[in-house]
């Protein structure tokens, strides 16, 4: 089932459009993804404690208007449900992030796709995703990558004999910057190469680079990311972040497996998980998660206290340690 997901998200990365529902030129559809788990956390340096925490669920609308053969608008919005604290706001960046996307745009079969607003980032699908494959809240910590902006142009080019190429500017970033991002993938059979850039394009030097592969053979998935700071910071400067991930799909069960270490915070990780399917909307995952104490001990994946024992705005210190989760996906 993860293979099989993986090789669609493929055919429009960060880009997806709208099913048809309903009669008329414009096709809508209204969606959703409830996510909860259960943890049993021992940070490195707080209390073990054990609650509910929000997995990043999520309610969404999107539409498109098809003008001719080939060219069509869209529009989506999406909202975040922290379900733990019964809050529409992101389970790490609180109420700071109250709209997960928010962009309209055109889709052409000969210029590409054009957008504007809100959306996860092309850096983001090209390197890190290949990697982000659990469905727990500690899924996805281990990169540099950003993974959503707003006020933000995004290009995705059509596919050109299995070459693609993508990018992003940030009109109003933080500091008066204005990052962008530039990706490049190569996709062949079952398995696909993707570069990325993210430069900050501050005063001083402060960029990302990243290499990504991603193969599926039958039920056995593998992907891998490679990511270097190239920054005038010579604190940084040469910090590398690795990840490799498999997966292997039997029937309604799913096994999965990452390895993975950042210079910069993080330290070690091991993440290990199950999965069951009851159908196609609703699945339960087990999941382990261990990251080793780093410099930085307030950037880790785990949670300081409970999700409901967060400060009211949501945010808290997160830390470095060992976390259980069990919990559920249910999407409509």
């Amino acid at each position: 089932m993860l293979a099989a997901a993986v090789a669609a998200t493929l055919a429009a990365p960060g880009m997806a459009m709208a099913q048809e529902e309903g009669a008329g030129p414009i096709d809508w559809d209204f969606y959703g993804s409830l996510r909860l788990q259960y943890e049993a956390a021992d940070p490195d340096n707080h209390s073990s404690y054990d609650g509910f925490r929000d997995a990043y669920s999520r309610v969404g609308f999107m539409g498109s208007m098809e003008f001719n053969e080939g060219l069509s608008a869209f529009a989506q919005l999406e909202l975040p449900l922290d379900l733990a604290n019964g809050r529409v706001q992101d389970p790490f960046n609180g109420q700071d992030e109250d709209v997960r996307i928010g962009k309209i745009g055109i889709e052409s079969d000969v210029a590409g796709t054009f957008a504007y607003g809100r959306d996860w980032l092309p850096y983001y699908n090209a390197i890190a995703f290949p990697v982000d494959m659990f469905n727990s809240f500690q899924s996805g910590f281990i990169t540099y990558a950003a993974f959503r902006e707003s006020d933000t142009l995004f290009y995705y080019s059509p596919d050109f004999n299995g070459f693609s190429f993508g990018g992003a500017y940030v009109t109003d970033g933080a500091d008066d910057d204005n990052p962008y991002q530039l990706t490049g993938t190569y996709s062949m059979g079952d398995t696909t190469f993707s570069v990325g850039l993210q430069d900050a394009n501050a005063d001083d030097r402060n960029r990302n680079w990243g290499f990504s592969v991603m193969h599926t053979m039958g039920d056995l998935y593998i992907g891998a990311k490679a990511e270097t700071v190239d920054s005038a910071d010579d604190d940084v400067d040469g910090d590398n972040s690795f990840n490799v991930f498999a997966s292997y799909d039997w029937g309604q069960h799913t096994f999965k497996g990452m390895l993975a270490t950042m210079d910069t915070w993080g330290g070690d990780v091991a993440h290990l998980g199950y999965d069951y399917h009851v159908n196609d909307a609703l699945t339960f995952f087990a999941e382990y998660y261990r990251e080793s104490e780093s410099d930085d001990a307030g950037s880790g994946a785990i949670g300081d206290v409970r999700a409901r024992d967060m400060d009211d705005d949501g945010i808290n210190v997160f830390d470095t340690g060992n976390v259980f989760m069990t919990g559920m996906h249910y999407s409509f």
